[in-house]
């Protein structure tokens, strides 16, 4: 710890930080732009400016960037000192030049950094009166949209994108004083996180063309913490809603999870939730003729239908079956199964998956290796992919993997004594230096550009690699049949890469559709865990309560299927889950007859709610309150 003196207040803080992020964990308000807590410092805006003193006789003092500024013990800063305050003001007016201050028709306008920072340095007057530079925006696709007068030039964006998210197709592009920020050509952003451009600019240079689509402001929404309900991987969100309708989603920090970031399909896959396809009424079948209540007058009329229908559906002392789903809440699922009974739950799950989600619980459960968290994904120095294409099962675990094959090379900069939070200065001291992450996958995945090992093979072959892993880190691991030269050199290559970790991660999941490969990731990660490594292991699962239906204790789909062929089924409820997606359609339609009525809640129209007898809408994420293990 040291002591640092802030306008003659003694502070302990941590040393070796640097000094603006220090003054803002103490609630100091310093202005900033191109700082960011996952991007660190490049000191390109010199908006943080403040004045640092030798000591308590030194007066005048010299202007410093705080965020290019390590803390030391005794260090004397002024935040307040009258010059400083007048260069920070002068940097924002710089700044400002060429803005079009269009706050009034921006997107960004409520929860602009700009606008902070402007009215935080006192910068309220223009002053120049000569024609401003000017830009042509370009089409960057669906979801973004590109206004570039509004740049001020603190390179976030392309950090981000560039060395941080690993896109290609954006940059910075400069002569003079005009410099652009875009890509070459018009065209669509191809990077899967890019999204997370609309928080990361300050200012409104990239917003969110689906929010605008809606044509609302902040303050209008009525917003509420949610959870993403994409994939498994449970990254926390803010959802916003005005008038009846989703208008956006976006990141709510969550520190071992998501952090700052979100992928795309998190950021913008939330249309469902206002699609045409909504069940917005209950629907009840007769025969070939179905009916719809709606309308306030009929409501009294329709609920007693519905209560009487339900009645006759579900007669008490009669088998009734009840289908859960993996992507409805524990509270869904749980109230389905108190319904019908424990014995009557079933998972909604096919018979693979099921097996499959069956085999990552108790992996996690009882074996030595930790379950990562992102986090711990981000801070591994060592990983093994093995059968699993994360940018599409776990895309967020994707941007976190790539941060960790910079963790074995900041040794480099750390020996140099650059402190880890000089972007620049690290950046070029590890240049190409990469740390291990072994890819062993059926087919090419984006992690190949910055693996160093790359294997392709079948689920058979893949388990066979990580068993011949495991065996090579530990010889009482399980021995592989007919070990082929190739496969057992590569086997060892990548054994020395996590023995040689402090913090190996192993990474699989049910991608692949085989159980093998689960169990060889599970073996590598125990085989490190009995040589006194503190490995941990990242398991993927299908849907974003997979773990969680499994939990409750229901058995697949085909389980109903027999007791509905053995015994006399009298009717069937299933909770939001498209039955015709887990089966054979001729196999789910057979089913569906022999349980005679079928009673379906879910909020899209589907095949299964097609063929139910009574249909009840269901809430979004976005509507009720639930809970998801991740």
């Amino acid at each position: 710890m040291a002591e640092i003196y802030i306008d003659g207040k003694g502070y302990e803080v941590q040393e070796g930080r640097n000094l603006l992020s220090t003054c803002l964990s103490l609630g100091f308000e310093i202005p900033y732009f191109c700082w960011h807590p996952a991007l660190h410092s490049v000191g390109s805006c010199r908006l943080c400016a403040v004045k640092q003193f030798k000591d308590e006789n030194d007066h005048s003092g010299r202007i410093v960037m705080s965020c290019m500024t390590p803390v030391s013990d005794g260090m004397r800063i002024s935040i307040d000192d009258q010059e400083v305050r007048e260069f920070r003001r002068s940097v924002i007016e710089w700044l400002m030049l060429n803005h079009p201050h269009d706050c009034p028709v921006c997107d960004e306008g409520g929860e602009c950094h700009l606008q902070d920072m402007t009215v935080l340095t006192g910068h309220n007057y223009r002053r120049t009166h000569f024609r401003k530079r000017t830009y042509r925006n370009q089409y960057l696709g669906p979801f973004l949209n590109h206004e570039m007068n509004r740049c001020i030039q603190c390179y976030r964006c392309v950090r981000f994108y560039k060395d941080y998210a690993g896109g290609k197709d954006l940059d910075v592009f400069g002569a003079h004083h005009h410099v652009y920020f875009g890509r070459f050509e018009d065209g669509v952003l191809e990077n899967p996180f890019s999204g997370n451009l609309v928080e990361i600019c300050p200012t409104g240079v990239f917003t969110d063309k689906t929010f605008k689509n809606h044509y609302t402001r902040k303050w209008d929404l009525q917003t509420a913490p949610s959870l993403c309900v994409h994939c498994g991987v449970g990254c926390n969100t803010i959802a916003g809603e005005r008038c009846g309708l989703l208008r956006r989603v976006y990141n709510r920090y969550h520190g071992e999870i998501n952090g700052y970031f979100l992928c795309d399909r998190g950021r913008f896959g939330y249309e469902f939730v206002n699609s045409p396809l909504r069940i917005r009424t209950p629907i009840m079948r007769t025969g070939e003729k179905a009916a719809s209540r709606t309308g306030s007058g009929k409501m009294e009329t329709a609920g007693s239908h519905i209560l009487r229908r339900i009645g006759t559906m579900l007669p008490k002392g009669k088998t009734i079956l009840g289908i859960g789903s993996p992507r409805a809440s524990l509270e869904a699922n749980f109230a389905l199964r108190t319904l019908v009974g424990p014995d009557r739950f079933y998972s909604g799950m096919s018979t693979r998956e099921h097996r499959l989600v069956e085999l990552v619980l108790e992996i996690l459960t009882r074996g030595p290796a930790e379950a990562a968290s992102l986090s711990r994904a981000e801070n591994a120095d060592a990983v093994f992919i093995l059968g699993e294409d994360i940018l599409t099962t776990a895309p967020r675990l994707e941007l976190a993997l790539r941060q960790s094959v910079l963790q074995k090379p900041k040794s480099i900069p750390v020996d140099l004594d650059i402190p880890l939070w000089n972007a620049n200065a690290v950046r070029v001291a590890i240049e190409d230096e990469r740390g291990p992450l072994s890819v062993a996958t059926p087919f090419s995945t984006s992690l190949d550009e910055v693996a160093s090992r790359i294997f392709r093979g079948s689920p058979e072959d893949l388990a066979r690699l990580g068993f011949a892993v495991a065996r090579a880190v530990d010889r009482h691991a399980p021995a592989v049949r007919d070990p082929d030269k190739e496969v057992s050199a590569l086997a060892a290559a990548i054994a020395r890469g996590l023995e040689d970790a402090e913090r190996p991660l192993i990474v699989s999941g049910t991608g692949c559709g085989s159980e093998a490969v689960l169990q060889a990731a599970a073996n590598v990660a125990w085989a490190l865990c009995r040589k006194g490594k503190k490995a941990a292991v990242f398991l993927t699962v299908p849907e974003c309560n997979s773990l969680g239906v499994l939990l409750l204790g229901g058995k697949c789909i085909e389980a109903a299927f027999r007791v509905s062929e053995r015994d006399k089924v009298h009717g069937v409820v299933v909770v939001e889950n498209d039955l015709f997606r887990r089966a054979e359609g001729g196999r789910i339609g057979s089913f569906l007859r022999r349980c005679g009525n079928v009673l379906c809640i879910d909020h899209l129209q589907s095949r299964t709610t097609e063929s139910a007898d009574l249909v009840l809408p269901a809430a979004t994420f976005a509507e009720g309150s639930g809970t998801l293990i991740n």
